[in-house]
């Protein structure tokens, strides 16, 4: 086929026809063989228009090479934990969504691995799968701190509401950690994974009762409860004797160190409640209280009421012991000449300007029989030494003052005797 009005620039002639030879179609010269001009892709019909490269490149990005590893990893955490393919997926949609937000482009290599089990975390909780903090933190072997600090800011990022998993829902998934069937140990410490989880909810709701749960991490509780029931379901005298370390150890489970004071904790509440047990006729104490468990467990309720009002009954006591003693003391005090009765045993309010209001109110968790850590081992606070001030001697001195300065008649009496032996021993010398 010729092309008319084409011309071959080389010789001139008209003589030009289409080369279908190579994949390329050409325009040739016939006469002297030179090429008028090259096929194009414009001129093709399955050829496409011409765009330029932002436009190409952007219709679709491919993920990064980092975001392609964050994706498998999270795969790889919801294949360990035997997740159903919903939390999968949700997981991975979470994670391309956080990973593309501009808060997590820049960021290390870490926070992107620990992005990834926050998405996993996230999906469990939102569909009622029962998985703890400390589980995540385990698999990426990272600082629960950290983990927790990218938990709030990918919560916060992609707007998302989180259910608050109950400590009990998640202890049955953590007692399948625990390898203690009768495939793994002997009989004598294998325990079913069923009678183990009731137990330990049961140790765990006593937990929470009596304040024990309240501001602390869940795993080194569920850790101590579980340590607990195990020893509790069988109490012979080869599971009595085993610490926790040899207890994770045949479980083949990492010890958490907040767990032996958990078990400290609970086993001092079980004294307490054991206590009131009418049939009991020993003296309960934390090396023996295992034994009793199951019945502290079963009247769990009648016990904690007992208890309350047996504490109530001592403070009521110890109460009017002192103010009987203080009676007794502001008696003798009356015997002396110029000396006026008051009533110790009522309390006046404090003035606004006595050392004692500006003292810090007593702790009054140790005071009652269950309080929170928090007010039972509560931090002391710093005091703001005043300023120093010159003394002339004018200033006002309070009542509390006045009141530490008068001695009690022991105090009198070991004074005057004290001046006496003063008095002798001067005369012995001159």
């Amino acid at each position: 086929m010729s092309h008319a009005g084409l011309r071959c620039p080389g010789c001139g002639s008209s003589n030009i026809v289409d080369d279908e030879l190579y994949f390329q179609a050409q325009l040739v010269c016939v006469d002297c063989g030179s090429v008028v001009s090259e096929g194009s892709l414009t001129n093709e019909p399955v050829g496409g228009s011409d765009v330029c490269y932002s436009r190409s490149t952007a219709v679709y990005k491919k993920p990064c090479q980092n975001q392609i590893k964050g994706v498998r990893r999270v795969k790889a955490m919801c294949r360990i934990l035997r997740v159903q393919s919903e939390v999968e997926g949700l997981s991975q949609t979470y994670y391309n969504q956080a990973y593309r937000h501009e808060s997590f482009l820049n960021v290390s290599l870490l926070k992107k691995e620990i992005l990834a089990g926050c998405c996993v975390l996230v999906s469990c909780r939102q569909l009622n799968w029962p998985i703890a903090m400390g589980t995540i933190c385990c698999l990426l072997d990272a600082d629960p701190a950290v983990v927790g600090g990218v938990y709030q800011e990918m919560v916060k990022i992609l707007n998302i509401e989180v259910p608050i998993v109950s400590i009990t829902d998640v202890l049955e998934a953590h007692c399948q950690e625990y390898k203690i069937s009768s495939l793994d140990v002997t009989e004598d410490f294998a325990e079913n994974s069923r009678d183990l989880t009731k137990r330990a909810v049961s140790l765990v709701e006593l937990a929470a009762d009596s304040w024990i749960v309240t501001g602390r991490r869940p795993v080194p509780i569920m850790m101590a409860a579980i340590f607990l029931a195990w020893q509790s379901l069988k109490p012979i005298k080869q599971r009595l004797t085993f610490s926790l370390g040899k207890f994770c150890q045949i479980a083949k489970v990492k010890k958490h160190k907040p767990a032996a004071k958990r078990i400290t904790e609970i086993k001092e509440v079980l004294c307490k409640l054991g206590k009131e047990i009418p049939w009991v006729r020993e003296r309960v104490t934390p090396d023996n209280v295992v034994r009793l468990v199951e019945d502290i467990l079963q009247h769990r309720s009648a016990l904690l009421r007992q208890a309350l009002r047996t504490h109530e009954n001592a403070l009521l006591e110890e109460s009017q012991a002192t103010c009987g003693d203080s009676l007794t003391e502001e008696t003798e005090r009356a015997e002396q000449p110029g000396h006026q009765v008051h009533n110790l045993c009522i309390v006046s309010e404090p003035h606004s300007d006595t050392q004692e209001s500006r003292d810090p109110a007593p702790n009054w968790g140790k005071r009652v029989l269950f309080a929170p850590p928090c007010v039972i081992h509560a931090k002391k606070r710093r005091v703001e030494q005043p300023e120093f001030k010159d003394v002339t001697g004018d200033e006002e001195i309070s009542d509390s003052e006045i009141d530490s300065y008068i001695r009690t008649p022991r105090e009198a009496r070991d004074f005057a005797l004290t001046q006496k032996m003063l008095l002798m021993s001067q005369s012995e010398k001159s």
